[in-house]
């Protein structure tokens, strides 16, 4: 990995932190005409891209759910057991991010409002397939949409030639363990489109659009936003990891390869003020690659200008760096990482200390995996149950507390030149007014 020394300077930390680039408007171009021939010609367009994009025709675009059940059914035991044990743990942890139904506040004596929170309708939920099927995926949307209360769910992820068309069975069978039937073997731009339009007779539309996917999804998510709800433009995965003397090389090179291992357009970044540190990491980094079968993309990434270890001179320093870059996923492997990690502003998810890797995050820590990346985490944060979720003010005052507060509005909107607004008061609160009107 590249080696970027900002000891002893005081740079701007954002123009100099490896990020690789991600044109998504570029890609909104490609994705238009897709999105639109699925407002269009609904099915037809869909079973043309599958053909195009996946280079298969799946027999149902919406997976029947005894497929889904038989699935399940055929799921290796300790396969199952995994799946099992990160639904019981997301669920745990969704369960505590649950908002209240109703927080009243009053204002004054008869002058209340009401925040009240509600779940989104219906929801449809992305899962990617491509270089790896991410069944975890499925988990980290629909137990939090459970949790909020979404009563309607449906799954969109592609459809695969090697299973006749259908996608994978580990997504499948998941979909069932969670009691999701509404699956639809569809993937990329039209999927999303498939969401915001709807398509008669196969697919109700949606309010909001849920999970990660490749540039293109990505696209199609910023080209039908406003149309159809959407949690966030997610880029390349990408992991910093802040360490100093004290940090495991092992633990550490491990763990910059396991995002590396996603995409070649991952991010692996270590920030730290050990020079021995750096040595020894970029040491082990071809013997762990050459041992796994995932080389090509690995090496792609670490060597990318997204990948880099950058010096500092002290932990102060590397904390202003990884706030800077505000990585998706944040390790910290340092003395006292604990305390460390609550000095922390921006990071989508924060790993403490040497026993709690990434990977352990994207499956069965209890947390999500589905969070913000390109520096969103500066002011974006992860799908939660919170996401799934609106809130709506009632506002409920009685006479008297109009009485008190109307020349304070009536003021502030002749202020404003606005005087139908005041006049909406002072019909109610002024005895000249209401014999005028």
């Amino acid at each position: 990995m590249r080696l970027i020394d900002v000891r002893g300077t005081n740079p701007d930390y954002r123009a100099i932190v490896p990020r690789g680039s991600f044109d998504v408007e570029h890609a909104v171009e490609i994705v238009a005409p897709i999105c639109d021939a699925v407002a269009e010609r609904g099915e037809a367009a869909l079973r043309e891209f599958a053909e195009r994009f996946d280079h298969v025709t799946p027999e149902h675009l919406r997976v029947p759910a005894e497929v889904l059940a038989r699935y399940a059914d055929e799921l290796d035991a300790d396969v199952r057991a995994a799946f099992v044990e990160s639904i019981r743990r997301r669920r745990a942890v969704a369960e505590t991010e649950a908002t209240p139904g109703l927080v009243r506040a009053e204002v004054a004596p008869g002058a209340v409002v009401e925040t009240k929170t509600v779940p989104v309708g219906r929801v449809g939920l992305y899962v990617p397939g491509g270089l790896a099927p991410l069944a975890s995926s499925v988990l980290m949307n629909v137990v939090p949409a459970q949790v909020a209360g979404v009563t309607s769910l449906a799954v969109a992820t592609p459809p695969s030639a090697e299973f006749g068309g259908l996608p994978h069975p580990s997504i499948l069978a998941l979909c069932h363990l969670l009691g999701v039937d509404e699956v639809y073997a569809v993937g990329g731009a039209q999927a999303i489109a498939m969401f915001a339009h709807g398509v008669p007779g196969l697919c109700p539309r949606v309010d909001l659009v849920t999970g990660p996917g490749n540039i293109y999804v990505v696209a199609a998510k910023r080209y039908l936003r406003g149309l159809v709800g959407i949690d966030s433009e997610a880029g390349p995965t990408e992991i910093a990891v802040l360490a100093d003397d004290t940090a495991d090389p092992r633990f550490v090179a491990a763990d910059l390869i396991s995002q590396a291992e996603h995409d070649p357009m991952a991010g692996s970044v270590l920030v730290t003020d050990s020079p021995a540190l750096a040595d020894a990491v970029n040491a082990l980094l071809d013997a762990q690659v050459s041992a796994l079968g995932t080389t090509d993309r690995i090496e792609k990434a670490l060597t990318g200008p997204q990948s880099a270890i950058v010096l500092v001179d002290d932990l102060d320093q590397g904390l202003a760096v990884v706030d800077a870059y505000a990585a998706e996923h944040l390790e910290i492997h340092t003395r006292e990482p604990y305390q460390v990690a609550h000095r922390v502003r921006n990071a989508g998810a924060i790993f403490v200390g040497p026993w709690s890797p990434v990977p352990l995050g994207d499956y069965s820590a209890g947390s999500t995996h589905v969070l913000p990346t390109a520096g969103i985490a500066r002011h974006g944060s992860g799908l939660t149950v919170r996401s799934f979720c609106k809130t709506v003010h009632l506002i409920c005052y009685d006479e008297a507390a109009l009485r008190e507060v109307g020349p304070t509005v009536a003021t502030f909107a002749t202020a404003e030149r606005l005087p139908g607004h005041a006049a909406a008061i002072t019909v109610r609160t002024n005895a000249e007014e209401v014999d005028r009107w």
